[in-house]
């Protein structure tokens, strides 16, 4: 699965620890934004149970979006970036 997982935390220590959590499985496309192109469900759901532990549940905020592999190819920017990462995405 791809997906896409953008925060917005307020604190900076926690910030950093999302930040560690998140880099370990994708790549950092922008200071909150990560792309992750290989990840199972078993590690989404990791993923998800540790982010919900670190964050402040009212003020911050941390979202998931998965795009199939059609939705890839529609993905547009603007200056300075690269296209997804898909090279390990695979749909069998």
């Amino acid at each position: 699965m791809f997906y896409v997982i953008c925060f917005d935390i307020s604190d900076d220590r926690i910030r950093y620890r999302a930040v560690k959590t998140i880099k370990g499985l994708g790549g950092r496309v922008q200071k909150s934004i990560f792309e992750i192109s290989d990840i199972t469900e078993k590690q989404l759901l990791e993923l998800k149970d540790k982010l919900e532990a670190l964050i402040d549940h009212q003020t911050d905020s941390v979202r998931y979006y998965r795009l199939c592999r059609a939705c890839l190819t529609e993905v547009e920017w603007s200056g300075k970036g690269a296209p997804p990462q898909t090279e390990k995405f695979l749909v069998l």
